[in-house]
C-alpha cells in the first residue's frame, strides 16, 4: 500500500475546497460539489480486515446460497427448453458483469465509501436534497430480513438430522435460532466473521466443483445414469414464448449472481480498495458462473428433462438419487447445503450491517450516532440488532405458504428500480466530475455496458407484468400474479410520502428549515444528524456551519446549544 498523502484541491466554480487524506496517491474527489449525505470516514472505525480472499469470499458466499442446488427446475420450467436455460446462465453472467462494472467506477470515485448502493445513490442525486437517502433507508429498514434463507437454512439441517417431522414451528424455531447465532457472530468480531465467511466458501466451491466432476463422468457414460445425453440431443425443443415465464426465469437467474457486489458494501475496510476490486471481483464472479454453469450441465446430464420441471427445490437432491442411488448421498448433500446457507447469511448480514449503518450515518434514520457507532465491539452493533429483529418478525408472523412467497418476492421489484437509477445516475457523476476538472477515474465503464445493464433491468421492470400461461392467478402464488410488483411500487411510495412529509411539509408548517449536521463519535466514527433550523435563525446557522454541517465559528460562548432541534 502506497503511503498516505495529504492532498487539497479548490473547486472554484462551487467554492468548496477538498480535502482527503487517502491510501493511494489519486484524489478521490469524494466530496466535490455533492455535499449533503454521509461523511466520508478516510480512516475506517471498522478496521481493516477485508483482504483479498475475504473480498472473493464475501462475494462467492452471498452468490451461492441454495441458488444453485434449487432454482434450475423453476428456471427450465419459466424458459421451456434446456438450450435456453443454459443461455440464460450466461446471459445472468453478462448482465452481472455489466453491473459489476458500474459498481467498480463508483469504488474508483468514493473509494472510503462504504454501504455501495446507498452511498453511491446519494452521490448521484444530491437534489432533491436527501430525497434518495430517505428513499433508500425506507425501502433498506422495511425491506432489511433474511427470512427466507433462513427458512431453507433450518429445512435442510432437519434433513440432515435424519428428522422424520419437519412442523412449520420446528422449522421456524430452528431458522430463529441459527439466524441468532449468525448475529451474534457478526457482532461480535468482523475478523473472525470473515474468517469463518472464508471457510464456508471454500466448503461451498468445492461442493461444486464434485457436482461438475460428478456432471462430466455421468456424461462419459461412466455412472448409472442408462442415457446422459439425452436431454441435449433436441436441446431447444419446448422453448416458450411467454414472456412472463421469461421474465421469472431471468429474475431467478439474476438472483442466483446477487451477491458479485456484496464486497463493495465494506469497501472503506479494504486496503487499496480500487485496486483489490478491479483486480478480484471479476474473479470470484466468474468463478461462480463457471461453477454454475458445469453444475447445471451435470443436472441436465443425470435427470429427466420432466422431472427437473416439476422438482422445485429439490434439483440437486434428485442429482445424487441419480446418480449415486441411495439416502445417505441425500443427507451429505443436505448437510453440505446447510453449511452452504449458513455463510450466505453470514456473508449477507455483513454487508447488510454496513448498508444500514450507512443510512443512518446519512442522518434520514433517528438516532444517527447509535446507527454510526462501533461500539463495544468494534462492530456495527445497532444494524445487526434491527436485522435481528426484522428476520425474525417475517420468520414467525406470516403463514406458511404462498403468504411466506409473497413476502420474499416483493423485495426484488423496488431493487430493480434502485439498480436501474444506479446505472443512469453514474452519467450525472461523470458530468459533475468534470465540471471540477476532476482526473479521470481508474476504471471507466464502456457507455455500451451502462445501456445494456438499464435495457436488462428495464426488462426485469416490466414483463413481470405480463400475464402467465395460465391466466393472471397461473403465477407462482395462489393471488393475482403482480401484486408483488404492486406492492414493491406501493413501497416507492412510501418513500415518498416519508420524504415529503419530513423534508417538506413539517418544515413549511414549523416554520423551520432541515440542516445537516456533523457528528463525530469517540471511537472515531462519523455521522450526519438531521435538525430543525427555525428560518429567523437560519442566516447565523449558515454562516457558523460549513456545507458538510462542521462548526466552522461559534457567535456564542454557551457549552450548549439549544436552538436548533434533531429530527
Amino acid at each position: 500500500m502506497a503511503s498516505k498523502e495529504d492532498t487539497k484541491f479548490v473547486d472554484e466554480k462551487h467554492g468548496i475546497n477538498i480535502e482527503s487524506v487517502s491510501d493511494d496517491s489519486l484524489p478521490s474527489y469524494e466530496d466535490a460539489a455533492v455535499t449533503t449525505g454521509a461523511p466520508t470516514e478516510k480512516i475506517s472505525p471498522l478496521g481493516y480486515h477485508v483482504d483479498w480472499i475475504s473480498v472473493i469470499f464475501l462475494n462467492v458466499s452471498k452468490m451461492i446460497g441454495t441458488g444453485v442446488f434449487s432454482t434450475p427446475g423453476s428456471i427450465l420450467k419459466g424458459v421451456g427448453s434446456i438450450g435456453l436455460s443454459l443461455i440464460f446462465w450466461v446471459i445472468g453472467y453478462f448482465f452481472a458483469g455489466a453491473q459489476l462494472a458500474v459498481y467498480l467506477e463508483y469504488a474508483s470515485y468514493f473509494p472510503h465509501r462504504s454501504g455501495a448502493d446507498v452511498a453511491y445513490l446519494e452521490k448521484a442525486y444530491p437534489r432533491p436534497r436527501f430525497l434518495m437517502p430517505t428513499a433508500f433507508a425506507v425501502q433498506s429498514v422495511i425491506l432489511s430480513f433474511s427470512s427466507s434463507n433462513a427458512i431453507v437454512l433450518a429445512r435442510y439441517i432437519l434433513v440432515a438430522a435424519g428428522a422424520d417431522h419437519q412442523s412449520t414451528w420446528n422449522i421456524r424455531g430452528l431458522a430463529v435460532g441459527a439466524y441468532t447465532v449468525i448475529i451474534l457472530i457478526g457482532i461480535a468480531s468482523t475478523k473472525w466473521s470473515l474468517r469463518l465467511s472464508n471457510a464456508i466458501g471454500v466448503v461451498k466451491v468445492i461442493t461444486l466443483i464434485f457436482i461438475s466432476i460428478t456432471g462430466l463422468v455421468v456424461l462419459g457414460g461412466h455412472t448409472r445414469v442408462e442415457d446422459p445425453h439425452a436431454n441435449f440431443r433436441r436441446a431447444f425443443e419446448g422453448t416458450t414464448s411467454n414472456g412472463n415465464g421469461l421474465a421469472t426465469a431471468l429474475v431467478k437467474v439474476n438472483f442466483a449472481y446477487a451477491g458479485f457486489e456484496n464486497a463493495f458494501n465494506v469497501l472503506n475496510e479494504v486496503k487499496n480498495p480500487v485496486k483489490t476490486m478491479k483486480r478480484y471481483a471479476p474473479i470470484s464472479l466468474t468463478a461462480v458462473f463457471v461453477l454454475y454453469f458445469f453444475c447445471n450441465i451435470a443436472y441436465f446430464a443425470a435427470i429427466p428433462k420432466e422431472e427437473i420441471r416439476t422438482s422445485g427445490e429439490l434439483t440437486a437432491s434428485l442429482f445424487f438419487t441419480a446418480v449415486f442411488g441411495n439416502n445417505r448421498s441425500v443427507t451429505a448433500l443436505s448437510a453440505l447445503v446447510a453449511v452452504s446457507s449458513f455463510g450466505n447469511l453470514l456473508a449477507v448480514v455483513i454487508g447488510s450491517s454496513r448498508i444500514i449503518r450507512e443510512c443512518g450515518r446519512q442522518g434520514v434514520l433517528p438516532y444517527p450516532r447509535f446507527w454510526a457507532s462501533t461500539r463495544p465491539f468494534n462492530t456495527p452493533l445497532g444494524p445487526y440488532l434491527l436485522k435481528w429483529v426484522l428476520t425474525v418478525i417475517v420468520i414467525l408472523a406470516p403463514p406458511a405458504g404462498d403468504a411466506f412467497n409473497f413476502i420474499v418476492d416483493i423485495q426484488s421489484y423496488p431493487a430493480n428500480v434502485f439498480t436501474f437509477l444506479l446505472t443512469l445516475g453514474l452519467w450525472f457523476v461523470r458530468k459533475r466530475r468534470k465540471a471540477i476538472g476532476a482526473p479521470r477515474g481508474e476504471f471507466i465503464a464502456w457507455n455500451v455496458v451502462l445501456i445494456f445493464t438499464m435495457a436488462v433491468n428495464v426488462y426485469l421492470l416490466v414483463l413481470p407484468w405480463v400475464p402467465p400461461e395460465g391466466g393472471i392467478y397461473a403465477g407462482d402464488v395462489s393471488f393475482f400474479y403482480a401484486t408483488y410488483c404492486i406492492v414493491g411500487l406501493g413501497f416507492l411510495a412510501i418513500s415518498a410520502i416519508v420524504y415529503a412529509l419530513v423534508i417538506v411539509i413539517l418544515p413549511k408548517l414549523g416554520n423551520y428549515t432541515i440542516r445537516q449536521r456533523l457528528e463525530r463519535l469517540s471511537d472515531g466514527a462519523q455521522a450526519n444528524s438531521l435538525v430543525k433550523v427555525p428560518n429567523d435563525q437560519l442566516a447565523e446557522w449558515d454562516a457558523t456551519h460549513d456545507e458538510h454541517g462542521d462548526v466552522i465559528e461559534r457567535k456564542s460562548d454557551s457549552p450548549h446549544d439549544t436552538t436548533q432541534k434533531p429530527l
